[in-house]
């Protein structure tokens, strides 16, 4: 049976990125990573803010009180990770920022800005979410 995430998936890619419902005028990327222990590859979508040249996206996993295990994923890997932004595919640099880094406030404020659900998450845990900048190469 398929999972919630895998219905989204697959509306994100039958319609080039865009999900509509209630991520209406929202951008979306799908996240490719790697398990750390199981060497399998996993796709998550996530909100992704826009920020001048790169997207921010958040370890929020709905208020859960514990991080998604897509972020350890990530600060386990080597090298670039992938995002599907649009019908493109796109290698990205990323920096997994957690409280207490001095960028983490900036960032975490932009995603917040623009996830109206991210109060509602906050509510549910103590928990200060990670957030994920990813770099999108330049055009050309």
């Amino acid at each position: 049976m398929p999972s919630f995430n895998d219905n989204i998936i697959d509306i994100f890619r039958a319609n080039d990125g865009v999900v509509g419902m209630h991520w209406e005028g929202k951008t979306l990327v799908l996240l490719h990573h790697v398990g750390r222990r199981s060497g399998k590859e996993f796709v998550t979508p996530l909100v992704a803010a826009p920020a001048g040249d790169a997207y921010v996206v958040c370890a929020s996993m709905g208020g859960a009180p514990e991080d998604p295990q897509w972020v350890a994923n990530l600060e386990t890997a080597t090298g670039p990770a992938t995002i599907e932004l649009g019908p493109a595919t796109l290698s990205v640099d990323y920096d997994v920022v957690r409280p207490g880094d001095p960028r983490w406030e900036d960032l975490y404020g932009t995603w917040r800005a623009y996830w109206p659900d991210a109060a509602e998450y906050e509510k549910k845990t103590d928990r200060q979410f990670p957030v994920v900048r990813l770099q999108v190469p330049p055009a050309g």
